[in-house]
């Protein structure tokens, strides 16, 4: 079930986690983390040491059970999953309802500031922005970035407006040089081709978790480079809504495979949130 980019072993985790125990209390044990990472196509030791590294960076909480140990989400880790949600089932792919807002951010940093500003223009890509001049970025509709240019410790360095175009502007031409089209088209492209086949087949029981749980990583992966750019002003062949339908389809169809497979595969134990935590290996 590999693909020539597949997503990060942490990805899997929190997709995983977000799909299988947020907001339902519980909490997952190692070994059918295992199980299900193999049949996906993550080594047992790759996985254990994911586990590992989360909870020592305070991503995932640990629960003992007789000798089982069992992992969930942290309050810190769990929002990840939580806009991943909002992203994959309510935003969506295709902005469709952009009420002509633009987001303007400018920044000035002192010249030996190398490592804040490679910092912020990350954020920045990662929240939507394009380098529209140096030191002023562009986001359709209403971009908020204050918490991460807080936590960068930036806000005096920061300012940020909202802004329409005047009536000229060539809003199409002003995209194509502040985003990397072509790569996220590509993106999307490459996922239409690598999940369509699947449309006409259904897998086996025990490996439609699995390959649900790399769809939704990598069509996460996806989206979540995409800023949203409005629809009206994207090149006629933009492939994002033909992707999305893909992905749906797909996850429609695997969807009571999937329940089932969890239903056999995952040890799941309630959340004891009076068990301190211990340096226990995963």
């Amino acid at each position: 079930m590999t693909t020539e980019e597949s997503p990060r072993p942490r990805s899997l985790m929190l997709t995983f986690l977000g799909d299988q125990v947020l907001g339902r209390g519980v909490r997952v044990s190692s070994g059918s983390v295992i199980d299900v990472f193999t049949r996906a196509g993550v080594g047992e030791q790759a996985t254990r040491s994911t586990l590992t590294r989360m909870v020592s960076r305070g991503l995932l909480r640990r629960q003992r059970a007789g000798r089982r140990m069992h992992f969930g989400l942290t309050g810190r880790s769990a929002a990840v999953p939580a806009d991943g949600e909002r992203r994959v089932w309510h935003t969506g792919a295709v902005n469709r309802h952009w009420d002509g807002t633009w987001t303007l951010l400018g920044f000035s940093l002192p010249e030996s500031w190398q490592r804040q500003r490679h910092d912020l223009r990350s954020q920045l890509t990662w929240s939507g922005f394009g380098p529209l001049f140096n030191g002023l970025w562009i986001a359709p509709g209403e971009a908020d970035v204050s918490a991460p240019v807080a936590e960068l410790g930036l806000s005096a360095h920061v300012k940020v407006f909202r802004a329409r175009a005047d009536a000229g502007m060539e809003i199409g031409a002003m995209i194509e040089e502040s985003w990397e089209l072509s790569e996220l088209a590509a993106r999307y492209r490459a996922f239409a081709r690598r999940w369509q086949p699947w449309e006409s087949e259904l897998p086996a029981v025990d490996d439609a978790l699995s390959l649900r749980l790399v769809m939704q990583a990598e069509w996460l992966g996806v989206i979540c480079r995409d800023p949203r750019l409005p629809f009206v002003h994207l090149p006629d062949d933009w492939p994002a809504e033909r992707a999305e339908k893909t992905f749906r389809a797909m996850h429609e169809r695997l969807a009571p495979l999937a329940r089932e497979a969890s239903e056999r595969l995952l040890d799941l134990v309630p959340v004891r949130e009076d068990q301190p935590e211990r340096r226990d290996q995963a």
